[in-house]
């Protein structure tokens, strides 16, 4: 008995228990805000991949558009709804789904 409380009251052990102790629950980089942290981290380099991606795919369709006049006339007419004079454009709505 006295050797376990010899060991328990040793300054060493309480210092470290201590520190350990205030880095884990108290510091300002305790382990939940770093967990938290490293969540965040990994949704912003998933969102990145994603832009970077975006950009990629753009880039494509860019190029498309000037260097292909069908491409062209095809992203003129599904977005801006333009149309050769002798024809008519018939908007089919579908309540919103894709």
């Amino acid at each position: 008995m006295k050797k376990v409380f010899r060991i328990l009251t040793n300054k060493y052990l309480v210092t470290a228990v201590a520190f350990v102790v205030w880095t884990v629950y108290f510091d300002q980089n305790d382990w939940m805000t770093l967990q938290q942290r490293q969540k965040e981290l990994n949704g912003v380099k998933d969102n990145i991949q994603y832009l970077n991606t975006e950009i990629n795919r753009m880039s494509m369709e860019r190029n498309d558009l000037r260097t292909n006049p069908r491409k062209l006339e095809q992203y003129a007419r599904e977005n801006y709804r333009m149309k050769h004079e002798n024809e008519d454009v018939y908007v089919i709505d579908n309540g919103g789904a894709n």
